[in-house]
């Protein structure tokens, strides 16, 4: 790993610009790691191109004033609709790992949802962070540490707890696989600790029959889950509408619209695509958020005028931190930001609540699952 740089080169000025800088300071294993996705990678790439699918609509002379993007999301109040995505091991990209990322997240009104593999504890990253914490967590096998993770989070002040739901088991990531990627000995999933792992499975077993897969949260567990915490629960990896219809019939507080980064299943469509459907059944009964993509300021826009309530922001975000630690992170939110409230002001939008189809070409308005 190459030292961190200590001022924002003038290079940079978009958050793309972040992928040199980012793979000139950490090794051929780690960024294949932190950029691969599952199978051929068709839907990691589909997940950015898919936005250039959706041209926007100028709209001229109308009034700005007092124009924000600030919100208040499940009780946390954000300054725009823009979160930054659990990611695991960010000591693969800057000795602070994940504290860094929180003290950039609390500098800019941001939440950051902490990943269950995380390379600090719970409770460092809390005591790190100026500002609200959200826990993402992946039921284990063994419940009763689960149980523990949760009341852990919950004692450390987090403020919502984020269940992926869509990989119960990791995608082939073959460049991954190429660089023969290892975790170096001093990052390791410390919160996960102590955890009692299942016996192996029988001998010649891929993965059906072997108790990684049959031990598998269920649709029954999200009533489990409710029984051990007062904090809201979102449900992140839905991309199906009756997935969704369901979700809320077990009164899950919230959605987030997510393939994985690409990680899991090649082949899903990208996650912009698949939002207008989910949001047309969803109909604002919980907040919506959606992850996969995310580059560029007119992207957030996009997804806001397509159903989304806020975009959860990924890869960019480790690119930014392993070229310059936590102010490359707060400079990459703040151009996002800054790239977002100028399309929000050529778009006409005053406020979040201006942003709707509208804002796309007629082209996209006129495909039924482009609603709201």
């Amino acid at each position: 790993m190459t030292t961190p740089l200590q001022k924002i080169p003038p290079q940079i000025a978009a958050l793309a610009d972040y992928e040199a800088f980012a793979r000139d300071r950490i090794g051929p294993g780690t960024w294949a790691y932190i950029n691969g996705g599952a199978g051929d990678e068709w839907t990691l790439r589909e997940n950015v191109t898919a936005f250039t699918r959706l041209p926007l609509r100028t709209r001229v002379l109308r009034p700005m004033q007092s124009a924000s993007t600030a919100l208040n999301l499940l009780g946390c109040a954000m300054d725009a609709p823009i979160l930054i995505a659990p990611m695991a091991f960010h000591g693969l990209c800057h000795p602070d790992g994940e504290a860094a990322t929180a003290l950039a997240a609390g500098a800019t009104g941001t939440t950051l949802v902490v990943s269950t593999q995380a390379g600090q504890s719970i409770e460092q990253i809390a005591q790190a962070a100026p500002g609200p914490l959200w826990f993402q967590l992946y039921i284990q096998p063994d419940r009763t540490f689960t149980e523990r993770l949760v009341a852990r989070a919950e004692a450390a002040g987090y403020r919502a707890l984020v269940l992926t739901v869509d990989a119960p088991v990791n995608g082939v990531r073959n460049a991954e696989a190429r660089a023969r990627f290892t975790l170096p000995p001093h990052i390791r999933a410390v919160n996960l600790e102590g955890m009692i792992h299942p016996a192996p499975g029988r001998d010649g077993a891929l993965l059906f029959g072997t108790p990684l897969l049959e031990s598998v949260p269920v649709w029954e567990d999200i009533a489990w889950l409710r029984t051990l915490t007062r904090l809201p629960i979102l449900l992140k990896g839905i991309v199906d509408p009756d997935d969704a219809l369901r979700a809320l019939d077990c009164g899950i507080d919230g959605l987030i619209v997510s393939n994985h980064g690409g990680r899991t299943l090649d082949g899903v469509p990208a996650a912009i695509d698949l939002l207008p459907a989910i949001a047309e059944v969803v109909d604002g009964q919980v907040p919506l958020l959606m992850d996969g993509g995310v580059r560029r300021g007119t992207d957030v826009l996009r997804a806001l005028a397509l159903g989304a309530n806020a975009v959860l922001v990924g890869r960019p975000i480790l690119h930014a931190l392993a070229t310059a630690g936590a102010l490359g992170v707060a400079h990459a939110l703040r151009v996002l930001r800054a790239e977002f409230e100028l399309a929000m002001a050529l778009t006409g939008c005053r406020t979040l609540a201006d942003i709707d189809s509208g804002c796309l070409h007629q082209n996209v308005r006129d495909n039924p699952h482009h609603r709201r």
